[in-house]
């Protein structure tokens, strides 16, 4: 299910046009439109889910977790490093209320 309003929602299901870098019948992955690294992708549930803390069935989970190494290939970052974060809330500055996973790197981090 989809929320009307999501951004990511609309990204993911092709209502809005982003160049995805990884996709399946559960998740998708486009590049973030504020990037913090010279890699910085998001992979997100093509069905709304608002943070971590909502009941996410455990397939969606281990989908999101499964496209995380298929997205370190696909933007060359699988041998060199990565880090992966999940935002969950307001003080955890979650800007975006749909369940997100950042794929993060290109570079050295501190």
């Amino acid at each position: 299910m989809q929320k009307e309003d999501c951004i990511f929602c609309k990204l993911a299901n092709g209502e809005i046009p982003t160049t995805l870098v990884y996709e399946t019948d559960k998740v998708a992955a486009f590049n973030d439109a504020n990037p913090k690294m010279p890699i910085h992708v998001l992979v997100v549930p093509k069905d709304h889910y608002a943070s971590l803390s909502d009941d996410i069935p455990a397939e969606l989970l281990g989908a999101l977790m499964k496209a995380v190494p298929e997205v370190a290939k696909a933007t060359g970052i699988y041998e060199s490093g990565y880090r992966v974060v999940i935002n969950t809330g307001d003080d955890a500055n979650q800007t975006v209320k749909h369940v997100h996973v950042h794929v993060i790197g290109g570079a050295q981090m501190q």
